[in-house]
């Protein structure tokens, strides 16, 4: 058979469907784009989405393992704006040098991560109520360590922060976008080539069955909340580089666009079924809707959560749709 010939018998299977149409939606957006707006058609429209919303996508990529689980993390906000204060304290006022701060950062997170982990499944706390005790506690640190916005002139922050990757066409990208592909590439590897990643479907699945099958399920469930933890870390240090400065009160509801990339990129919000790859369509059709808006110039950037509203009604409707055939 030719590779024309598999292309037109191909049949998306039924839990590839969400990914698909978000793929679609991307497409007729950035088509509907370029059809309006002159400018809008250049390629570095494009990597313009990744390279505002690399850190972003970091976030996004732990919170597929917690919800592939059938569990949430609320904390993720929190910890991101924990990690540019922190950043911001220990390079400027404590004047530790970049390599101890990035490292101590990640550790941060780490521990922030297992430490919900382990209250979901050894104390049987619900993932809603746990994580929102992580997002007042991260939040709270942030206040106490500061209420300002310093900004950071740290010699190896600014480099990575000003740094650009040319490519083809009068292009570039930034490190912070090759630090997010490289994450992307290790949570699609984790998740589908891996014991790591079955036992995180299987958990999703049915918890139960996956006890009953031997699985090791608590190991699993601390894991994907102290990946999280790392990931939303690493997603506020990728935000340093971005805005070389640290807010406490940045991030705020960060916690919602992760989890709605998460759900239109076609990952099932009760657990079992998704794809990093669809959480990456997710992200750039976020970052899609807020470019249309900014280019049209007249509507308030409020529309974005409008239509992501919407959005996020389609696919749950989608997803239900689908579980029912």
């Amino acid at each position: 058979m030719t590779a024309l010939a598999r292309v037109t018998a191909y049949r998306p299977q039924q839990r590839h469907l969400p990914m698909l149409a978000t793929l679609a939606l991307l497409v007729g957006a950035y088509a509907y784009g370029a059809s309006q707006y002159t400018a809008f058609g250049s390629g570095q429209v494009v990597f313009n989405l990744f390279i505002n919303y690399s850190w972003l996508l970091v976030v996004a990529v732990g919170m597929t393992f917690v919800i592939l689980t059938g569990g949430i993390d609320l904390s993720v906000g929190s910890v991101v704006a924990l990690s540019t204060v922190l950043s911001a304290e220990l390079l400027g006022e404590q004047g530790w040098p970049a390599a101890a701060v990035v490292v101590a950062v990640l550790a941060v997170g780490l521990l922030l991560g297992t430490g919900m982990g382990a209250l979901i499944h050894y104390f049987e706390i619900q993932p809603f109520i746990a994580t929102l005790v992580g997002l007042f506690f991260a939040r709270g640190l942030c206040l106490t360590i500061s209420t300002e916005a310093p900004s950071i002139d740290d010699g190896f922050f600014t480099v990575i922060a000003q740094t650009q990757i040319p490519l083809p066409g009068d292009s570039h990208v930034s490190i912070s976008v090759l630090i997010a592909l490289a994450v992307v590439a290790v949570a699609g590897y984790l998740l589908h080539h891996t014991r790591f990643g079955r036992t995180v479907y299987a958990v999703g699945g049915s918890e139960q069955s996956a006890v009953l099958m031997g699985l090791k399920v608590a190991r699993t469930k601390v894991s994907v909340y102290a990946l999280s933890g790392f990931c939303s870390a690493l997603g506020g240090l990728l935000l340093v580089f971005y805005k070389l400065s640290g807010d406490p009160l940045s991030a705020i509801g960060t916690e919602l666009d992760a989890i709605a990339a998460v759900v239109i990129g076609g990952t099932i919000l009760s657990g079992g079924s998704g794809y990093v790859l669809g959480t990456v369509l997710g992200v750039l059709v976020l970052g899609m809707i807020q470019t249309l808006i900014d280019f049209d110039g007249t509507l308030s950037s409020w529309w974005t959560k409008i239509v992501i509203g919407g959005l996020l009604f389609a696919f749950i409707v989608l997803q239900r749709l689908i579980a029912r055939r």
